[in-house]
């Protein structure tokens, strides 16, 4: 009897014993099991998460908040720069800057605009003449200077003016060439034919009807002459 419960106080302590070294190993090995399963679950969700609106702005609000002054400072720099590059490239005395896209012509003096209004350009019409010559009526583009002025301009009228009304051309210098009083009471030259003068047809003003001059009214003409010296700019685009 002594030894049958001898035998079995030996097996319940070898019993205890597993008991034991199993309770040790799993306790790691549990440990080790929830880190795993926390690793994917933090996996597995972070994109999920970089893509929610509030993660997103939090993100964009921080980069912007890092951003924003150092754009701002470039910015009001490159306003500055800008600036200055504008003004060394416009002119200072008077000029006249004349667009030809919508008939309109602007005065300055010392970088400031005195005056501005409507104007008559270039028609871009072509005529053709029966020698094979022909005419396109266009405002040269570019950079100009005032060549010389006068008062009660008189037109000498070029070849083209003839075969428009359907006349024969004269040989130059024929008294029929000059026609008075239909160039306002004032020019100004700009080199190779081209004038800024005035007009009897005033209702055009503001349209592209010329063959080329530049059409002003009675009052702006005059401001201008009194205004451009010989040598000023008048800037045509």
């Amino acid at each position: 009897m002594k030894t049958k419960l001898l035998k079995y106080y030996l097996q319940s302590l070898q019993q205890i014993d597993r008991l034991k070294l199993a309770r040790n190993i799993r306790t790691p090995l549990v440990l080790i099991i929830s880190v795993l399963v926390f690793v994917s679950v933090i996996l597995f969700f972070t994109p999920w998460l970089m893509n929610q609106p509030l993660f997103f702005k939090t993100q964009q609000k921080h980069a912007e908040q890092k951003m924003e002054e150092p754009d701002a400072t470039m910015l009001k720099v490159g306003i500055v720069l800008l600036q200055k590059k504008i003004d060394r490239l416009t002119p200072g005395g008077v000029y006249l800057v004349i667009n030809t896209s919508d008939n309109s012509f602007s005065l300055y003096k010392n970088k400031e605009l005195v005056r501005e209004g409507a104007c008559s350009t270039g028609s871009y019409i072509k005529l053709e003449a029966g020698n094979e010559k022909s005419w396109i009526f266009e405002t040269p583009k570019g950079v100009f200077t005032i060549r010389g002025k006068v008062t009660d301009p008189v037109w000498r009228k070029p070849d083209w003016a003839f075969v428009e009304e359907g006349l024969a051309v004269p040989p130059p210098g024929d008294p029929s060439r000059y026609e008075y009083g239909v160039l306002g009471d004032y020019a100004l030259s700009l080199g190779d034919g081209y004038l800024i003068h005035g007009t009897l047809y005033k209702r055009f003003l503001g349209l592209p009807v010329t063959h080329g001059c530049v059409r002003m009214g009675d009052d702006d003409l005059e401001t201008v002459y009194n205004t451009l010296p010989i040598g000023a700019k008048v800037f045509i685009f």
